[in-house]
């Protein structure tokens, strides 16, 4: 279901150097398969772009060979669902086999009333076969360009598909739908002998001649369903499979006129399932087969994603620089009197009695704020939240987070996340000190576990939901337990480290003393309003990022890989400037208004964003599954949104807060305060 760039330089200067665009390194060894040796195909998930519920491949009844043997899984797989069986498909290299028998099932009504459902939520079988997932080939044509057409790759293939409807005469419709019963792989594959070995030549022979693997290496796995009413020659024998004799089929994945399949859920039926096997030799390298899965059709919209965030940076640096040069620069002139002569002092003495700024609520801009140990609790795991986002992003474009290496996002997410407890720790500590926050071990204990303690809450909740529905992404309670022991044998005690770091080192020196009594804060102007101000500042940065966030909902709808991570990373940079930029101005207009409670309101300002996200997510979801929303479907999805926009919330917020807690110690460190 179902959260970005490491060091920033780094990232920038690698990606501007070349092109933006993730690049790919292979994450497993290539494997060799001689010729009649067996390959196996594996069974996984059935996935539908209309529900937010996954589902094993034999939750369905599907054939199923003697023996149904799971295959091992990481943590990453296991948190998503994504589980592999053995199944009965035979194919051995570079043998091609046709209208092979699977088997035959006769079917109760109930059950192909299941068969049914799924055709109609549009639902796909996944499967797999050394390391690639299978997927239909679909071309559309351009329209404005009609000779012009783009090969798209769809992960899986529809269990069923609607036929016909009839119109009766009462204006009743009934739908009638077909099984796709037949399955066409077509295999790719590409001769070893072309491809260098592996392993390092020896350092000891560089003359040596270079070595080339042996056997052939399979670098395609494409599907065509076909829904065919089977018709057997004589009387049916179970031990026939897989050479049954069949009337449907002809010579080399011919067949004869025949009627499809249809799904009659009042009935029931009898199905005989079936699959070919078609070899074809291909030039495509094995480091590049993943390219056709990852092809990018539309770089032209991430362009103007770019271009559009650039657009907003520049105009919200030319603010923030205008500020600093021309208004900032003045009132420092003012306020500093040293260079000023006597009758200049005196003059200026009287206009500041009578003006209004930031200077004049020096004794209160550093008055710990309500619930000042929340805010540090919140800091350090935005800072914790932060560094894991900039680690993962960063291990996606080196390409070490390849779709290859499964689960390997959702591992990266959980390592980075944990490691980075001891940047929460020591955050949260050296917040603890400036609000002289007595409970130490209280914030320490809030910051590790507060905002796991949410988010384990949440999807707890919705795990009991989808293990309910019998869905397959339902998390084992044991992986559960052992996210869990991960999380309180090292992100806790790294937590405790960092706090330990914290309270250790000295405390920030604030350029000015707070006075005793809080100053009368005067009547604001409406535009200074705190809501108005939370939705003005999350609303450039969300402009920002929109974009993307448009290409990432649609790929988790259409369970199609997200590997625009070059994209995402420039996205992410410069939001992260956006939202302390618009956050800084904000702020420095406030403490103009002679308002100094900019804690909070800086932390909610620079969150906002996640508001408006929240709010997109919801209208996707309407906009694109109007016609299946159900309650389980819709309690899923935006659970997982919400866990997803509470972490951006939280990391986005802190950025804003450090930004104007900088910002501020700054230009109340250069004036002159008597």
């Amino acid at each position: 279901m179902s959260p970005a760039g490491q060091a920033a330089v780094l990232v920038v200067l690698a990606l501007l150097g070349g092109s933006v665009d993730a690049f790919y390194l292979p994450g497993v060894a290539p494997r060799t398969f001689r010729k009649d040796q067996p390959v196996n195909i594996k069974v996984q998930t059935l996935v539908s772009p209309e529900s937010q519920l996954q589902f094993d491949f034999y939750q369905l009844p599907f054939c199923r060979p003697k023996h149904v043997r799971d295959l091992p899984e990481n943590l990453g797989e296991a948190l998503t669902g994504d589980k592999a069986h053995t199944s009965g498909f035979v194919a051995k290299m570079k043998k091609n086999a046709y209208c092979q028998t699977l088997c035959r099932r006769t079917y109760s009504a109930k059950q192909m009333e299941e068969f049914q459902d799924f055709a109609i939520l549009d639902y796909r079988a996944n499967m797999r076969l050394d390391n690639l997932p299978v997927a239909q080939i679909a071309k559309y044509a351009y329209d404005d360009q009609p000779d012009k057409t783009i090969q798209i790759y769809n992960l899986g293939f529809p269990i069923g598909s609607k036929l016909h409807e009839e119109v009766h005469s009462d204006d009743a419709v009934a739908e009638h739908y077909v099984l796709n019963n037949h399955l066409r792989f077509k295999i790719l594959y590409h001769p070893a002998a072309d491809e260098l070995q592996a392993d390092a030549p020896d350092p000891s022979n560089p003359d040596a001649p270079p070595q080339y693997m042996k056997g052939n290496l399979i670098v395609g796995f494409e599907v065509i369903p076909y829904s065919i009413q089977h018709k057997e020659v004589g009387k049916w024998n179970e031990t026939c499979a897989p050479n049954c004799k069949l009337h449907t089929c002809a010579d080399r994945g011919a067949f004869t006129p025949h009627t499809p399949q249809m799904i009659d859920a009042k009935k029931g039926g009898t199905v005989v399932w079936t699959y070919d096997i078609e070899w074809q030799k291909s030039d495509v390298k094995w480091a590049s087969r993943w390219d056709v899965y990852l092809n990018m059709t539309d770089d032209k919209v991430h362009w103007f994603s770019i271009i559009n965030s650039v657009v907003i940076l520049v105009f919200l640096s030319a603010i923030v620089a205008m500020i600093f040069t021309r208004v900032l620069r003045n009132d420092l002139n003012r306020y500093n009197e040293a260079l000023l002569s006597d009758e200049e002092k005196a003059q200026q003495q009287q206009d500041l009695k009578e003006e209004s700024g930031w200077k004049l609520v020096h004794g209160d801009v550093f008055r710990s704020p309500p619930m000042a140990g929340l805010l540090a609790v919140y800091t350090g795991t935005g800072v914790q939240l932060l560094f894991m986002a900039l680690m993962t992003l960063c291990c996606s474009c080196l390409g070490f987070l390849s779709p290859s290496n499964r689960g390997s996002l959702m591992n990266s997410v959980l390592l980075f996340f944990f490691l980075s407890g001891a940047f929460a720790g020591y955050f949260a500590a050296r917040f603890c000190q400036i609000f002289k926050e007595e409970s130490k071990l209280k914030i320490t204990m809030l910051t590790a576990l507060s905002f796991q303690g949410v988010c384990s809450l949440v999807f707890l909740a919705l795990n009991v939901i989808v293990w309910a529905e019998g869905s397959s992404s339902a998390v084992p309670f044991g992986t559960f337990i052992a996210v869990m022991a991960l999380s309180f044998f090292i992100s806790v005690p790294l937590t405790f480290f960092g706090a330990y770091l914290g309270f250790r080192s000295a405390p920030f020196e604030f350029p000015t003393r707070t006075n005793a009594i809080p100053r009368q804060i005067p009547p604001q102007k409406w535009y200074m309003d705190r809501f108005l101000s939370m939705m003005v500042a999350g609303l450039l940065p969300f402009g920002a990022v929109f974009v993307e966030l448009f290409f990432i909902l649609s790929s988790i709808w259409q369970h199609r890989f997200y590997y625009f991570f070059g994209f995402l990373s420039l996205v992410f940079l410069i939001l992260l400037v956006i939202c302390a930029e618009i956050t800084l101005v904000l702020c420095y207009l406030q403490v103009c208004a002679e308002d100094y409670k900019w804690w909070w309101r800086s932390f909610f300002c620079g969150g906002s964003t996640a508001l408006y996200m929240m709010a997109y997510g919801a209208y996707h979801y309407i906009a694109r599954a109007h016609h299946a929303i159900s309650v389980t479907s819709s309690l899923i999805y935006f659970g997982y949104l919400g866990i997803i926009c509470y972490a951006f919330f939280v990391m986005t917020g802190t950025v804003g807060f450090l930004t104007c807690f900088v910002f501020l110690k700054k230009i109340y460190g250069s004036v002159k305060i008597d």
